[in-house]
């Protein structure tokens, strides 16, 4: 071997010890440094002509395991998306109080029905009726206040996606810029590590907003997609996700169109902080604010029975019933079974009495009727001493004079409601909207809109992402069957994604079909039932914003918060002896009714995590407070679960990317020694170069 090739070779030899010995002193210098991978030396052996001629330094690269890698992303995107889930589903069952506690609000109910109970003993203390009263006011007010605290935890929901997006969009950006940082210094064997420390570091801030998949470029730097593949970053350009959702409609992300040409592409979204903040803004809370409104209109559905069966002494001069969102011939079909309006004087006394047979249509006094003339007929059997009218969907009976007005439910029934009840004329609880959604329309009845008015449906999968939205417009036929024809045809319907379907009691649903289980929410409603009637979307709660709105509309009669002596706790008696009153003071039959409403059998439609149930008040209470709880602590496991799994990964990808002080400082001793025995070989070749250069 020459002087030269040997000087050649302990020089390589000598950048070689010097630049493992930089790389092994930045090792050591970040060891305590977050995010830092150790990196080494990539070297070869310098083979020119057959002859080795030294080492050839390759590059540095960092020591990284990528299955270690991308499992760290996916178990941190799923112990995101939980934690976010359950540190808000501990905020949203706060919001019901402690159990605990006298004020939990599970509770209040029963103290509605103590109240009553108490009352009944003594109907006429009016401390006792004002109790029952101020009882169920409270309920009707918490009722709301969480309500509202509900669509206040929405909001927050909100933003705090939108902030995600945006940050996922910065960190995109980012990501995409430092790809040509490394691929510049890959391409002239520079060290990139700290580029792609920071790049890997980004990458893993990504995952825990939203899962991605990550892949190795072979120039350096990498390539991050969605779930289904559409680009995101690498290539020389990051994508622009957008926030798409309206109040009424699933939100869904999407990536922007380059240049603003075209339109947005939905994307696939599965975990991550925004996938969990999602399925709360979706799904999780609107389906407690459903849960809530189910439970407390079924409350006060029970609660305004009894009192539809009760009457106040002396009883009220009139009654004024709810907007059933039915014309009168309508409402009054379907009935069965008997009612009696009764007529009294100020003393209770019998004056009148009409009784009602929807099973014979006949009147008594009076004869047949139909549904179209039934008011006229009714007011020809009152025969002057009361009037009946109806207006903006509510009938109201007011006595003559000084004539008062009470009712027999008798065996009366629509729609699980008695007479009374059903046009809401002595309720208790009043709402500005639909309390029930249950119509008591058939297929055979009018629907009641006019043709060609639109409803806009808008489909989406179970996580948001769009299918389609379609506008039906309401059929020339008039009936409900005609109505669900056009609903659910599967060309100018949404019969390719589900169907609308009209239960026994009136109540209309929709339900998805598989394989896509789409999810519906109504974009727009131009419908209306009638002159300044509901439209579809109110009459039969349809829609997220209906039904989760419905909780914050109801109060107690005002008629009767002022006055606690109009609380009805007596029962007309219509078999006392001629003379006697048929409404006393001192009876207390109408409060223990209202104190039995708790454990009364109802019907529940499916809300929230119950499906459709038959069960008591009390029951439900129980069973929506135990659902609250188990998802909360659902959330909180499956948290705890995939932080245990987080956490292994991380310290497996630590056991291989971390920096281990003992093995750094053999390496340093290591490359030490190679050092200066690559420095000894220069210096002997000099040695050897002098002693030839003197003998010549």
């Amino acid at each position: 071997m020459s002087l030269t090739a040997t000087l050649k070779t302990a020089a390589s030899g000598l950048n070689a010890a010097q630049m493992n010995l930089r790389v092994t002193s930045d090792n050591i210098a970040n060891v305590n440094t977050p995010g830092y991978v150790r990196k080494k030396v990539d070297q070869a052996p310098l083979v020119v002509g057959g002859q080795g001629m030294g080492v050839d330094i390759q590059g540095v690269t960092r020591i990284t395991d990528q299955y270690l890698q991308l499992a760290t992303l996916t178990s941190s995107s799923e112990s995101s998306r939980w934690e976010v889930v359950s540190r808000y589903l501990d905020n949203a069952q706060s919001l019901f109080g402690n159990p605990a506690t006298d004020s939990y609000y599970f509770t209040r109910l029963d103290t509605i029905f103590s109240a009553f109970s108490a009352a009944s003993d003594d109907p006429s203390s009016s401390l006792l009726r004002s109790q029952a009263i101020s009882n169920v006011e409270d309920f009707l007010t918490e009722t709301n206040r969480i309500n509202a605290q509900f669509a206040e935890l929405g909001e927050t929901v909100d933003a705090e996606i939108s902030a995600n997006v945006n940050r996922a969009n910065d960190l995109l950006v980012q990501i995409n810029q430092l790809n040509a940082d490394i691929s510049r210094a890959k391409l002239t064997n520079g060290d990139a590590s700290g580029s792609e420390n920071i790049q890997s570091q980004l990458v893993d801030e990504l995952a825990t907003l939203v899962n991605v998949r990550v892949t190795l470029k072979s120039n350096g730097g990498v390539t991050v997609r969605s779930t289904e593949g559409i680009l995101l970053a690498g290539d020389g350009k990051a994508a622009t996700l957008s926030y798409n959702r309206t109040d009424a409609t699933k939100g869904y992300i999407a990536v922007e169109p380059e240049g603003g040409l075209g339109f947005p592409q939905p994307i696939k979204i599965e975990g991550g902080e925004i996938r969990g903040l999602m399925d709360l803004r979706d799904t999780t809370l609107p389906g407690m604010a459903d849960q809530l409104g189910e439970f407390v209109s079924r409350a006060a559905e029970q609660i305004n029975a009894a009192h539809n069966k009760a009457t106040s002494a002396p009883a009220p001069n009139s009654l004024t019933g709810r907007d059933t969102g039915l014309d009168l011939p309508t409402a009054v079909s379907g009935f069965t079974g008997k009612t009696t309006v009764a007529v009294l004087d100020k003393d209770g006394l019998v004056q009148n009495t009409v009784e009602i047979d929807f099973d014979a249509m006949t009147m008594t006094p009076g004869g047949a009727f139909t549904s179209a003339n039934f008011l006229t007929d009714l007011n020809n059997a009152l025969g002057g001493s009361a009037t009946a009218s109806f207006a903006n969907g509510k009938l109201s009976l007011t006595g003559t004079g000084d004539n008062r007005i009470a009712i027999d439910e008798g065996t009366s029934n629509k729609a699980g409601r008695g007479f009374s009840h059903f046009f809401g004329l002595n309720d208790l609880i009043r709402s500005d909207g639909m309390i029930s959604y249950e119509t008591g329309l058939k297929p055979t009845d009018p629907h009641g809109f006019t043709a060609g008015q639109t409803i806009k449906f808008g489909l989406a999968a179970a996580d948001g992402k769009p299918i389609r939205e379609i506008a039906v417009a309401v059929p020339a036929g008039g009936t409900m069957a005609d109505l669900l024809a056009a609903l659910n045809d599967p060309a100018t319907g949404v019969g390719m994604n589900g169907q609308f379907s009209l239960d026994a009691r009136g109540a209309l649903t929709f339900k998805g079909s598989p394989p896509q289980n789409a999810t519906l929410s109504i974009t727009q409603d131009l419908t209306e039932r009638g002159a300044g009637g509901p439209s579809m979307s109110q009459l039969f709660g349809l829609g997220v914003v209906e039904r989760s709105g419905r909780a914050g509309r109801l109060s107690v009669d005002p008629a009767i918060a002022e006055d606690p002596m109009r609380l009805g706790l007596a029962t007309l008696d219509l078999s006392v002896a001629a003379g006697q009153p048929a409404v006393t003071k001192g009876d207390g039959r109408g409060a223990r009714l209202l104190a039995a409403a708790g454990d009364l059998t109802t019907s529940f439609a499916a809300a929230g995590e119950l499906g459709a149930v038959t069960m008591t008040l009390t029951r439900y209470a129980s069973e929506f407070g135990g659902s609250i709880g188990r998802q909360a602590e659902a959330a909180e496991t499956r948290m705890d679960a995939a932080y245990a799994v987080t956490t292994e990964a991380m310290a497996r990808r630590q056991a291989v990317e971390g920096v281990n002080v003992d093995e750094e400082l053999v390496n340093l001793t290591t490359y030490q020694q190679a050092f200066n025995a690559s420095a000894r070989m220069v210096q002997a070749a000099k040695e050897l170069f002098d002693v030839l250069t003197s003998m010549i």
